[in-house]
């Protein structure tokens, strides 16, 4: 009687502690704008100039009326609720945790995680009072998707944007840091984007070639030609052979081994143009895979599409995909570029608010230091998102090594120094 006596107290404490844990984990989130917006109060938001928005590049200030389309308004959390979503992403890979595996809703995480309805309201009002659109806020609470001209950016960002003439091309960018009112900074982070520097497709076309059986390597030779360009064409069967694919077109499965197809598994890729449909149906049919191909979800205007752009890029995404996991369902999620907005993060964001695909490929990149603070906080949230729903997010590292910042395609000789692809460079992301 005495063990049982002194067991129950503790039994109930363990039940106060669990119950008031639930509790704080279902109140809304604590107001962090706590001060009157006072526009004559400001706080520069330090790391958000492009480097190439330099004085020898500068042609000048843009048109007041320059559409700025489709930008995002990068907010940020408390510490507390920092803290407390590093802690659940653990438990949700911690088998002996009550949260394991328990993933969120897109509408869970921001309730839990994101800014307050009050300071969601307040920063809208002020995105408002300046003329800016409001088009939506993600279901995470992470960014606010805002619209408006190059005139509204300088008079409520504080910053003007100007054109740039760098190596032949013409870009526009803020050419210097933002500024807020300083009662915003607990809630907003930054604006992705302020500049027309956007994330590129990772598709570079190698040398031709052909596979010497007997050194066991590709050597030099023509495998193929399509209007006078050279390719080493590779099937399904060689993408799960070169990268261990355990399905059956992998012809180097040991004695044995279980194979899988990724049936029941959804692979979104992201891209920033439209999928060429019967290209897809063809290399199925011709490799006699399965299933009835990649279906798209399209974000946006279809005006805002280039149909040439990346078009390379989305095909072999979604090819590779259909190959390696042939029973896999592949959704490819685009949005179309604006002006100063890439449409890549539109799709990524879009596909992260969907919550319907498992496995989440990026095959772009973009100079880390490039990106800004914004524009860095802006893919951390976005995969530590994706961690917290069970999306698994996979991104090429580029093609450079640790030359992120270089040009692959115009320069032999890296000067930018050790640099990464910003968009693989996070906790929560496979770097491939």
């Amino acid at each position: 009687m005495g063990v049982v006596a002194a067991v129950r107290p503790l039994k109930l404490l363990s039940l106060v502690f669990l119950l008031s844990g639930l509790s704080l984990a279902q109140s809304s989130p604590r107001v962090l704008i706590t001060k009157p917006v006072d526009e004559s109060q400001l706080t520069v938001l330090k790391g958000n100039t492009h480097p190439l928005a330099r004085a020898e590049f500068d042609q000048g200030v843009a048109p007041m009326d320059l559409p700025m389309n489709r930008m995002l308004l990068v907010l940020k959390r408390s510490d507390e609720q920092e803290s407390a979503l590093r802690t659940l992403i653990d438990d949700q890979q911690d088998k002996a945790s009550p949260n394991y595996h328990k993933w969120l809703t897109p509408d869970e995480f921001g309730k839990q995680f994101g800014p307050s309805d009050q300071d969601i309201q307040q920063v809208t009002a002020w995105l408002q009072s300046h003329g800016f659109q409001i088009a939506q806020v993600s279901k995470g609470r992470t960014v606010i998707e805002f619209s408006g001209t190059a005139a509204q950016v300088q008079e409520a960002l504080h910053t003007s944007i100007h054109k740039y003439a760098v190596n032949g091309e013409q870009h526009w960018a803020n050419a210097n840091d933002p500024q807020i009112p300083a009662a915003l900074t607990p809630v907003v982070a930054g604006v992705a984007s302020l500049s027309d520097f956007k994330p590129k497709a990772n598709v570079v076309k190698g040398p031709s070639g052909r596979w010497d059986p007997t050194l066991e390597r590709f050597v030099p030779d023509l495998t193929g030609t399509i209007s006078g360009q050279t390719y080493l064409f590779m099937g399904p069967g060689d993408a799960a052979t070169i990268y261990h694919a355990p399905n059956s077109l992998n012809i180097r499965l040991a004695s044995g081994q279980s194979t899988y197809d990724g049936t029941g598994v959804t692979i979104g890729i992201a891209g920033a143009t439209l999928l060429y449909h019967s290209g897809d149906e063809s290399y199925r049919s011709f490799f006699g895979l399965a299933g009835n191909g990649a279906t798209a979800v399209y974000d946006g205007s279809f005006s805002n599409f280039d149909i040439n752009a990346d078009e390379t890029e989305a095909n072999l995404d979604t090819e590779i995909a259909e190959g390696v996991a042939p029973g896999a369902k592949v959704v490819y999620y685009a949005a179309g570029d604006t002006l100063f907005q890439s449409g890549l993060i539109l799709a990524i964001y879009r596909a992260i608010d969907d919550n319907q695909v498992d496995i989440l490929s990026v095959s772009y990149s973009a100079c880390e230091a490039a990106m800004g603070a914004a524009g860095n906080l802006e893919i951390l949230n976005a995969w530590e998102q994706a961690a917290a729903q069970g999306m698994t997010v996979t991104v090429s590292t580029d093609d450079s090594g640790s030359a992120g910042c270089d040009n692959p395609d115009t320069e032999t000789a890296a000067t930018q120094g050790l640099a990464v692809n910003g968009l693989a460079s996070t906790p929560y992301n496979i770097a491939v």
